[in-house]
């Protein structure tokens, strides 16, 4: 099978993260674009994770399920338990509760922020409830493909 390749236009792999997707400016969720994605593809799952934290490494900020399959998942996602327009996509608790909730390190500190797509192949009956841990149990064997984003936010004033 081949590798999943995500990448956004937002930034590159291992570079800054616009403001404007960053709890101290928009908090807008990024625009992603995938390639070589499964032909038995169902549904996506996202999640963002600080991996900088200093006190709760892999700080979960975000998580996503049943985004429709597309190659590419616009900007902005809207907040909601069930996200309008995207085929029935969940979102779950996190430091956003039910929405996106963008890096937002304290002042001066760079932190490096995770977006982690899964691509799965089925769809999640998953109430909108559920954390980051019960996604992660939920797509147990279900798992397709997955890909890495990585990104930094340094807070200024």
């Amino acid at each position: 099978m081949d590798a999943l390749k995500l990448t956004s236009s937002a930034f590159q792999e291992g570079g800054r993260i616009p403001a404007r997707h960053s709890g101290r400016g928009e908090n807008l969720s990024p625009c992603f674009e995938l390639q070589g994605i499964a032909s038995g593809a169902k549904s996506f799952a996202i999640t963002l994770d600080d991996a900088s934290h200093p006190l709760f490494p892999n700080y979960n900020h975000w998580v996503i399920w049943n985004l429709p399959v597309r190659e590419v998942i616009p900007e902005g996602i809207p907040k909601g338990k069930s996200v309008d327009g995207f085929g029935g996509a969940v979102q779950g608790v996190a430091y956003g509760k039910h929405q996106y909730k963008g890096p937002k390190p304290p002042f001066h500190s760079i932190h490096t922020y995770w977006f982690t797509v899964y691509v799965l192949d089925c769809k999640l009956d998953l109430p909108a409830n559920r954390r980051k841990r019960n996604l992660l149990a939920a797509i147990e064997g279900h798992v397709l493909q997955q890909a890495m984003l990585s990104g930094k936010f340094q807070s200024r004033r």
